[in-house]
């Protein structure tokens, strides 16, 4: 096997890791709930913590990847990630266990970005280059979905520890790989300035909101700690978007919006990862509190939509030439779509079998959809940002995760609450609440697919314009050039 398909594997299995690990906890939360005795709250932070970082720093390393190196960003995330992996497996109490998913979050967020933009510095062949972000898709998405199973059977048969000590020799391996193999990549006409102030609004804005969405319902959505937390997230995306758009060295460059493929692109990309991320965390739960799955049946339910991701994942890259990127990704939201829908009709007495249909069509389309999209967004962005553009592509689909957690679970706490008061039983209100949560889940999906089939047309093979081209240089000229800025282009 070639180096550059040695590198492919490190950076899969990277991407594997810190996919298993948004949705590895899903299944096991039960049992974490009883071994740490956490409130929900307590659990959706457990969860969301592990995000909240990933998602708040992922633009961050995306910068750091680009200016320092990619290969040294990885490396660093790796180790990072890896040794928050085993404290976290270790913990004996619910903040020591959230305490070790925000270091984990932090080593996802330098790590992750580089995993793109690795693969398109390594594979100058444009097929192959489609076929190694094709397996990496397909690699990440068995990560995501094989997490219920791997969380379920570890709870119920060793101690839940393991579901985090699993990636000690995954990281060990990958480190070895990489540290043979891949050489070092970055954006030399890249300033080496970072956007302090954009970090620090974007994250206390990102903060704010997921404070104020997971401990609402226990705090009164008026209360003025909440209403203060809304207001707070509102001003800081105000001064994030005013920042980015004067900054001489934006972490997200405002210019990229002016990009239909871009920004309808990166929408889609969000409301995928909102159905994905949201429906696997209160689903979990609907699969063992309802229907009174164990933590093993609860996890195997996922694997046939697992493998239906990294089936249509695979071949996604034959379909889309034929079809077009923008009937592509449409056909693969509007059949998440439906597959959601089906599972939304589902009561207190689904068995196994009901429930595959469903997940068949919603893993399938999520597997279809996602290599076109990918392509067309990170062809939207010089190469020479490739690290920028994997982390955008990441940080949205990580944050549109995190609110899928959030957003859904304030929905259905608020239903749930509202059906107990009117004398339903338990299991009765968590379905009402998990039903209305399901069904926001499916009109936004439904969106998404219209979207995606709007803003990628006759778009599937663009490059990034030119005009963005040397805006996008001009921003990266040093300060000595300023006399030529928009001029020349980004040297590549």
């Amino acid at each position: 096997m070639r180096r550059r398909w040695w590198i492919l594997v490190a950076v899969s299995l990277a991407t594997f890791m810190t996919y298993l690990d948004n949705n590895v906890t899903n299944v096991a939360i039960p049992t974490i709930q009883h071994s740490l005795h956490l409130s929900i709250a307590g659990l959706e932070w457990v969860v969301s913590s592990y995000i909240l970082v990933f998602a708040s720093l992922l633009l961050f390393g995306g910068r750091m990847a680009d200016i320092y190196g990619r290969r040294r960003l990885f490396l660093t995330g790796l180790s990072i990630f890896t040794l928050a992996s085993l404290f976290a497996g270790l913990a004996t109490s619910g903040g020591v266990l959230i305490g070790a998913r925000l270091v984990q979050g932090l080593g996802a967020a330098l790590l992750v970005p580089t995993t793109l933009a690795i693969i398109m510095a390594t594979f100058d062949n444009a097929m192959e280059r489609t076929r190694a972000i094709g397996a990496w898709t397909a690699i990440g998405a068995m990560g995501l979905a094989f997490g219920p199973l791997i969380g379920g059977y570890i709870s119920q048969h060793f101690h839940w520890g393991w579901i985090f000590f699993i990636n000690v020799p995954i990281g060990a391996l990958t480190l070895a790989i990489a540290v043979t193999t891949m050489s070092e990549s970055r954006d030399n006409s890249a300033a080496r300035r970072l956007d302090v102030p954009g970090l620090v609004s974007s994250a206390l804005a990102l903060f704010a909101l997921v404070y104020a969405l997971i401990e609402g319902q226990d705090k009164g959505w008026t209360s003025p700690l909440i209403t203060g937390c809304f207001a707070v997230a509102a001003v800081a995306v105000a001064v994030f978007l005013v920042i980015e758009s004067r900054s001489r060295y934006p972490m997200v460059s405002m210019q990229l919006f002016r990009s239909r493929v871009f920004g309808g692109g990166t929408t889609v990309m969000m409301l995928w990862a909102f159905g994905i991320l949201g429906i696997y965390f209160f689903t979990s739960i609907y699969l063992q509190t309802v229907l009174g799955f164990s933590p093993t049946k609860a996890g195997l339910a996922f694997v046939p939509m697992a493998i239906c991701m990294a089936i249509f994942a695979t071949l996604a890259p034959q379909v889309s030439p034929r079809l077009g990127a923008h009937r592509t990704v449409a056909l693969g939201m509007a059949a998440m779509t439906a597959g959601l829908y089906l599972f939304a009709r589902l009561g207190g007495s689904a068995t196994f079998g009901s429930l595959m249909p469903g997940f068949l069509m919603f893993g399938a389309g999520a597997g279809l959809m996602n290599v076109p999209l990918t392509n067309v967004v990170l062809h939207s962005m010089p190469p020479e940002r490739s690290g920028v553009a994997s982390a955008l592509l990441n940080a949205s689909r990580e944050v549109a995760g995190l609110l899928g957690i959030t957003v859904i679970g304030a929905v259905l706490r608020n239903r749930e609450g509202a059906a107990l008061q009117h004398g339903a039983s338990a299991g009765s209100a968590f379905l009402t609440g998990y039903h209305d949560g399901l069904l926001v889940t499916v009109a936004l999906l439904a969106f998404g697919a219209l979207i995606g089939y709007v803003a990628l047309r006759k778009s599937g093979n663009d490059h990034a314009r030119p005009d963005l081209e040397s805006t996008l240089a001009a921003e990266l000229a040093p300060p000595d050039d300023a006399a030529s800025l928009g001029a020349a282009p980004a040297s590549r």
